[in-house]
């Protein structure tokens, strides 16, 4: 009897606990521990505010006295020193329990209210809808905004500069409510489902970056806001089937390639209510776009910037809000396209403006006079500006991040606004990779976070500009930890040439214990066009660790970006893409592909993959339709195949106006190859995707029916763009890839020279 329990004791071992334990071995990652837990999540830090010209910040803290609850921290930035500056306590509503959740807070001008946004709601990619409630910190008064208006109707909530009001949109109408009385003023009264005051429309949303659609004035006397008139504009119907016994179809303002977009306007209206002045800009308002909009330093006029329907004219006009009248003071044009400038900053008493533009070539900043008369290059060489993260006035400083010498990194730079003097590099040389800054008011502080692409972010509280470390605020070092613990190989960066002088950068991971003796399957990762580069010296997380998971199954990864991707590497690189999507891009990702095949002859040239996702869903398509002879699987998720069937101000940036090129749209639309697959082909999309429509696969579909191309298709109900949504939802769509890979695209190394 004791014999047989010793032999049933071992057999229990042998069966089940050795195999729990080779999935518990830390050196060997699964689909489980990357999409069922949060075991790679990592640490982070914030959000976080500046307050005090950077002597202070805020964060929230986990409640030591509320249930559940976060408290808002003031930490003095230089010492450390922490206190409880709002307590959750206080944020409980008279006759609840429950203190507000907290999705975000803004300080009031003084310092002496806090604005509360809560109980969010979804309006396409984020949550900008919701209740908005006020905190008092003298008094200790909570106060919801909005009246009587639908719970969770309220958008971009913000105070008025002398800090007596708050402006607000609900329902498509703009309101002000008064702080020390509770009185709120309609100032719009024409918002539908058409008429859109104060926000915008999808495609603003979703191409302009446009969300917030109203602006104080800096005397708090007027409102500016945006208007939309989106009655002409087609509603696309998305069908839901999953969430009701019968099927109900959700309309989407969505203008497709060459249609009719919205017509937009800005006007400005007193905060007591009364008519609106509307600006008197010039041009057919469906096709011409009024990007941005705001104060100068005065209260009397605001500018706009407005991009024609090519975008590739914009003119910078200021508007008179007494009688509507404007003038352009600066134009820019390229052969190409525009990008739209985020970066106008109005300073010495509103006699100048800081500037991006490519005009000499590469994106720099420039101080231009307010007639546009004198413009100055304050950033010079042949590199270009990412991103402006600061400008101090005061002292005379802009602070920016530019990578000159690698197109995968980032780093922080300063300049003088006079133009004058040596730029700066303030980014260590020992902290390659990727830099982020919030810098503070004044620009003595910032909080730095660096990462490069293997190892996690750590994020520190440095002084500026001598990036001394302050304190670290986030070291990650159990997620470290967990990373160095894994059987893996490092990602490494390379460079390929191609043709005619061009030469691109890639990464790429091998697998561990890799022999270069042997041929290995390649599964390469592209997305390839003008909204994002995949080649980053950045720490990308559960991606990086999926591709790692495939390495340790004996594939290797590659990702290259082609001419095109949004790289600093000067205007011609990036727009030389123009009115050639699908094409150039796919070009040179196979010329690549071919490239590193003759330089690595580990690559086996039978087993080549390649997925991507959106732009780069597109371009699995296009190289597994126009190099059928490379690609052998391809997977391809949320893609457009007909450029046709995207969105006006994207598309029509990038390739013109379809009536002008249909040329272009033919020859750059994945659909009309199809004809040409030979390799396993796996499609996947969201029946709920209100940014690349269903209609894109459903139409590839028949074309490939036609054509008795066989194929794979995996659609989930409901889902949108980034098919999250749901229980289960990104374990199982990562385990249908790794799946369709592993059946399609035989993994492990191959000794061929035994045969």
């Amino acid at each position: 009897m004791k014999t047989f329990r010793k032999l049933f004791i071992l057999l229990i071992t042998v069966l089940y606990i050795q195999p729990y334990a080779q999935l518990q071995d830390s050196t060997q990652l699964t689909l489980e521990r990357l999409f069922k837990t949060p075991e790679f999540l990592g640490e982070r830090f914030g959000p976080a505010r500046f307050i005090d010209d950077g002597k202070s910040y805020t964060t929230l803290e986990k409640s030591s006295e509320v249930k559940n609850a976060q408290d808002i921290i003031k930490y003095d930035t230089k010492t450390g020193k922490k206190e409880v500056l709002v307590s959750a306590k206080f944020l409980i509503p008279e006759g609840d329990s429950v203190a507000l959740s907290i999705s975000n807070y803004e300080w009031s001008p003084d310092h002496q209210m806090l604005l509360i946004f809560t109980n969010t709601a979804r309006v396409w990619r984020y949550n900008t809808r919701g209740d908005y409630w006020v905190l008092n910190l003298k008094t200790k008064k909570l106060m919801k905004l909005g009246g009587d208006a639908p719970e969770s109707s309220l958008m971009f909530a913000k105070f008025s500069p002398d800090n007596k009001k708050v402006g607000y949109v609900s329902q498509n109408n703009v309101f002000v409510q008064d702080l020390s009385t509770g009185k709120i003023t309609q100032l719009t009264f024409d918002g539908s489902a058409t008429i859109i005051n104060g926000t915008f429309d999808w495609v603003y949303e979703e191409e302009l970056d446009d969300r917030d659609g109203f602006r104080w004035s800096p005397d708090s006397k007027y409102i500016a806001y945006w208007q939309l008139d989106a009655s002409s504009v087609r509603n696309f119907l998305l069908i839901n089937d999953t969430d009701s016994l019968y099927s109900f179809v959700k309309p989407v303002q969505y203008p497709k390639v060459g249609t009719t977009n919205s017509a937009c306007r800005v006007g400005v209206v007193s905060v007591e209510g009364g008519e609106t002045v509307w600006m008197k800009v010039p041009g057919d308002p469906r096709n011409n776009y009024i990007a941005r909009m705001d104060w100068t330093e005065s209260s009397d006029e605001i500018y706009v910037q407005q991009l024609n329907r090519l975008q590739n004219k914009l003119e910078v006009m200021l508007c008179n809000i007494h009688s509507g009248d404007v003038k352009t003071i600066l134009t820019e044009t390229d052969k190409a396209w525009i990008d739209v400038n985020d970066d106008m900053h109005w300073f010495n008493s509103g006699k100048e403006f800081t500037w991006v533009s490519e005009r000499d070539g590469w994106r720099h900043v420039y101080i231009v006079s307010r007639d546009g008369k004198n413009i100055k290059l304050i950033t010079p060489g042949n590199f270009d500006v990412i991103e402006i993260g600061s400008i101090n006035f005061k002292d005379g400083w802009i602070y920016y991040i530019a990578s000159p010498e690698n197109a995968a990194q980032r780093y922080l730079y300063r300049a003088s606004l006079d133009g004058k003097g040596k730029i700066e590099k303030l980014t260590p040389e020992n902290l390659t990779g990727t830099n982020n800054y919030q810098i503070a008011d004044g620009a003595k502080y910032a909080i730095h976070n660096y990462s490069n692409a293997n190892m996690p972010p750590t994020t520190d509280l440095v002084e500026l500009p001598s990036h001394k470390i302050i304190r670290t605020l986030v070291e990650n070092e159990k997620l470290k930890e967990k990373v160095n613990a894994l059987n893996i190989s490092p990602l490494e960066f390379f460079k390929v040439d191609i043709e005619e002088g061009v030469t691109l950068d890639g990464w790429i991971i091998k697998p561990p214990h890799f022999d270069s003796s042997k041929k290995y399957p390649v599964l390469f990762y592209v997305y390839t066009e003008p909204a994002g580069q995949t080649v980053l010296d950045r720490w990308s997380g559960t991606q990086y660790l999926w591709f790692q998971m495939l390495a340790q199954k004996g594939y290797i990864i590659i990702s290259v970006d082609n001419r095109g991707t949004p790289a600093p590497r000067g205007r011609e690189w990036r727009k030389s893409i123009y009115k050639k999507i699908g094409v150039l891009n796919s070009h040179d990702q196979a010329a690549a592909a071919e490239a590193l095949m003759r330089k690595w002859s580990f690559m086996d040239p039978e087993r080549i993959g390649v997925w991507g996702w959106s732009g780069g869903g597109s371009a699995t398509l296009q190289l597994m339709f126009r190099y059928p002879d490379i690609y052998k699987t391809g997977m391809s998720v949320a893609p457009v195949t007909d450029e046709r069937l995207y969105d006006t101000i994207y598309e029509e940036r990038y390739m013109g106006l379809p009536g002008d090129d249909n040329d272009a749209y033919e020859k750059g639309s994945a659909i009309h190859f199809a004809k040409n697959l030979k390799g396993n082909l796996l499609i996947v999309h969201g029946s709920g995707d209100d940014n690349v429509h269903y209609q894109n696969t459903e139409r590839l579909v028949n074309e490939l029916v036609k054509y008795n191309k066989q194929f794979s298709l995996m659609v989930y109900p409901n889902r949108s763009h980034g098919i999250y949504e749901g229980e289960g939802t990104r374990l199982h769509l990562y385990t249908l890839l790794t799946t369709y890979l592993e059946k399609n695209l035989p993994s492990g190394a191959v000794d061929w020279s035994s045969k």
